[in-house]
């Protein structure tokens, strides 16, 4: 049996890239926490419901992916494949909660 075709050799990226993408996550989820406590203290300033589902939503989207990635790093017996599939629902779930705090009804 055969296996997949193959159209370019797989190679591994220039060492300064994966080092460029691994400080990027780290900026990304630090900026996304940030970004998730000022709408939490808008929340609780304003007692304004669509900031905290920005808030939550925020946090879902970058800062829960960043985290899962430890995870899996750390805990040997986290699969590849849950850690993805939990990142990338937990990155849909933040979109869908930004998007209903922006059209919710004030």
């Amino acid at each position: 049996m055969q296996g997949p075709i193959q159209l370019w050799e797989p190679a591994l990226p220039p060492e300064w890239v994966t080092t460029f993408v691994q400080a990027t996550d780290v900026l990304s989820a630090l900026i996304g926490l940030f970004i998730a406590y000022q709408a939490y203290r808008g929340y609780r300033r304003n007692d304004s419901r669509p900031m905290l589902f920005i808030a939550i939503g925020f946090a879902l989207t970058l800062a829960v992916p960043f985290l899962l990635l430890l995870f899996y790093v750390v805990l040997p017996f986290v699969s590849e494949s849950l850690a993805a599939v939990l990142s990338q629902t937990s990155q849909l779930c933040g979109l869908v909660v930004i998007l209903y705090a922006l059209r919710m009804p004030t």
